[in-house]
């Protein structure tokens, strides 16, 4: 079964189409990279997926099921901007996505944490913004989850802590899971990935494995979209 699955996908907002019958499928065990210009889509196809938007016509599903109540569980979701209590601190912020995450790794969330040398003391307020975008994503990469949805998890970090930030995501996910990351980066995340997806105006313009890519085109991911997308 398909971990992340669209059918004939429409999302309208008023007069304007940001999803235009979109068709795909993102299978167990694979790290596919979300990739667009600006306005493409990406972020309301993220915003489905997580139940935070509901279609305008066409189906999604989770694992089999529409996205929901059943289905939150299932999913862990990065958004675009820093979105943790930034009154808490590191420990406080640890009790509270395991009070509300039923699959929240809390060992492997400390293991990474002390990696960074992160205070368990200190304020989310305190920190860098590179800082709390790390913490961010060691929260949403330390559940047991089926998907995972990051929302430009590497957009305003040093190259340094993008590679970490690679890393984590490569290192703590489940075999049987799938991570979907939407990013203009694409250079920095294609040595990560297994497969991409393309998508402009709302429009599927391609699916296809890493591999493929190179060997039946010759060129990077990186080459192929500013071939696809050239203006």
């Amino acid at each position: 079964m398909s971990v992340l699955e669209c059918k004939d996908l429409c999302k309208s907002f008023g007069h304007a189409q940001a999803l235009d019958h979109v068709s795909l499928a993102v299978e167990p065990g694979r790290i596919v990279g979300l990739l667009g210009p600006n306005g493409s889509g990406k972020t309301t196809l993220i915003k489905l997926a997580n139940g935070l938007l509901t279609p305008s016509s066409g189906e999604i599903t989770v694992c089999g099921m529409a996205p929901g109540r059943e289905s939150h569980g299932l999913v862990s979701y990065l958004p675009e901007r820093t979105s943790i209590p930034t009154w808490m601190t590191t420990t406080q912020l640890l009790d509270f996505y395991g009070d509300f995450y039923s699959d929240f790794r809390r060992d492997a969330a400390e293991e990474m944490l002390a990696h960074l040398n992160i205070q368990s003391r200190q304020r989310i307020k305190q920190m860098s913004k590179g800082t709390r975008e790390k913490v961010q994503l060691i929260m949403v990469m330390s559940r047991a989850a089926k998907l995972y949805l990051l929302d430009e998890p590497i957009g305003g970090v040093d190259p340094a802590t993008r590679d970490y930030i690679l890393s984590t995501i490569i290192g703590n996910y489940d075999p049987e899971a799938a991570v979907v990351i939407s990013t203009h980066l694409i250079s920095d995340v294609e040595k990560v990935l297994d497969e991409v997806i393309f998508i402009n105006q709302g429009r599927l313009v391609l699916q296809s494995s890493v591999d493929d890519i190179r060997e039946e085109k010759g060129m990077s991911v990186d080459e192929l979209f500013r071939e696809v997308f050239k203006c």
